[in-house]
């Protein structure tokens, strides 16, 4: 199989100073695929990509392209292209001297320039807006331009460090499809950085979750939905996040304050759950005498399509339930909560995901 696009990174640690940015990541990333680094603010997820891309240098570790060893290799020798949050733009170029700047600083020929513009305005409809100013642009043109910038330069990997994030919601889920359609359509292996979950389900083949500098689990968006590794995981990719709840353990009965919220059958030797998951969207609402929960009503948001209940239970925790757009709860209302055994998740006192 030919591997010429494909990223390893071995090992990868990076600290500032005293100040421990990456700890130990290790991943592969195979031509052709679109991979997502997400995870909050400070995670690590925006200075692995510049690692990638020669930006930042490393402590310790290697980072392979293709079969080439790039870890003391120039960004400019690295055959990867970047767009960036902000679009770093020319204001004085128009569109098509902007797209062509990079090449001609690079001496490409003219006759090639001109097809590989050609061809990146007509995968990116930009035909249009040549001769603009990026000041006669929409954000989303400009993001366009940008892309479209390092579309020419034919490089090995694409890389993307939060490129929607300074567009409106509208645009925001515009440009996700746009982004998803010139992947299928180029068949490039791409990196793409956000702290937006909804970007990293939607658009990725591979999820990577970052923490503190660490790789929290790396997989297909729906294996890490379905089976996260740890809590933090559990609690960052979906929206609204996962509900917790603090349980004990009494004769293998999941117990919840008063109440009795399923079986667990702990292998021998193990330490019992300490913190029950369960996502809103499985929460089922219902009459109160029935259900696994009794709870109040204190939020109810209306979104058209769907509403969310934002509900308190008598031991002071909330819970949050995704159900229909005509729910008709009220405020203040007393309600059910019926909990299903086979959508629950356990983790250990340490946050990590025991089987179920």
């Amino acid at each position: 199989m030919d591997h010429l696009y494909r990223v390893a990174l071995s090992r990868l640690t990076k600290h500032y100073d005293a100040v421990r940015a990456l700890a130990d990541v290790s991943l592969e990333i195979e031509q052709g695929e679109f991979a997502v680094f997400v995870g909050p603010s400070g995670c690590g997820k925006s200075t692995l990509l510049r690692c990638i891309a020669g930006l930042e240098g490393i402590t310790e570790g290697a980072i392979t392209i293709g079969d080439t060893d790039v870890t003391n290799v120039a960004p400019s020798d690295r055959d990867v292209a970047m767009v960036f949050q902000s679009y770093a733009l020319y204001p004085h170029m128009r569109v098509r001297e902007n797209i062509e700047f990079g090449l001609k600083v690079n001496k490409v020929p003219a006759d090639e320039r001109r097809r590989r513009v050609a061809e990146a305005v007509r995968i990116l409809q930009l035909e249009d807006y040549l001769d603009r100013k990026p000041a006669q642009l929409s954000g989303g043109q400009r993001q366009r331009v940008a892309i479209g910038r390092a579309i020419v330069k034919q490089p090995k990997v694409f890389l993307f460090d939060e490129p929607l994030s300074n567009l409106d919601a509208k645009l925001r889920v515009q440009m996700r499809v746009e982004l998803e359609a010139l992947h299928k359509q180029l068949g490039a292996t791409m990196i793409y950085v956000t702290h937006d979950q909804v970007e990293a389900m939607t658009m990725a083949d591979k999820i990577v979750v970052l923490n503190e500098g660490r790789v929290e689990q790396i997989g297909a968006p729906l294996d890490i939905y379905k089976q996260p590794s740890s809590q933090f995981v559990a609690g960052f990719i979906g929206a609204p996040s996962m509900n917790f709840l603090p349980i004990t353990m009494e004769g293998g009965a999941v117990r919840y304050a008063a109440h009795t919220l399923g079986q667990y059958a702990a292998p021998s030797g193990s330490v019992p759950p300490a913190t029950l998951g369960v996502r809103p969207e499985h929460l089922e609402v219902g009459p109160p005498d029935a259900a696994s929960l009794s709870v109040v009503v204190a939020v109810k948001e209306s979104l058209g399509g769907e509403t969310y209940l934002y509900m308190d239970t008598e031991s002071g925790d909330r819970l949050v339930a995704k159900t229909t757009g005509d729910d008709a709860t009220a405020l203040g209302e007393r309600v059910g909560l019926y909990l299903p055994p086979h959508r629950l998740h356990y983790f250990d006192a340490q946050g990590m995901t025991l089987a179920r």
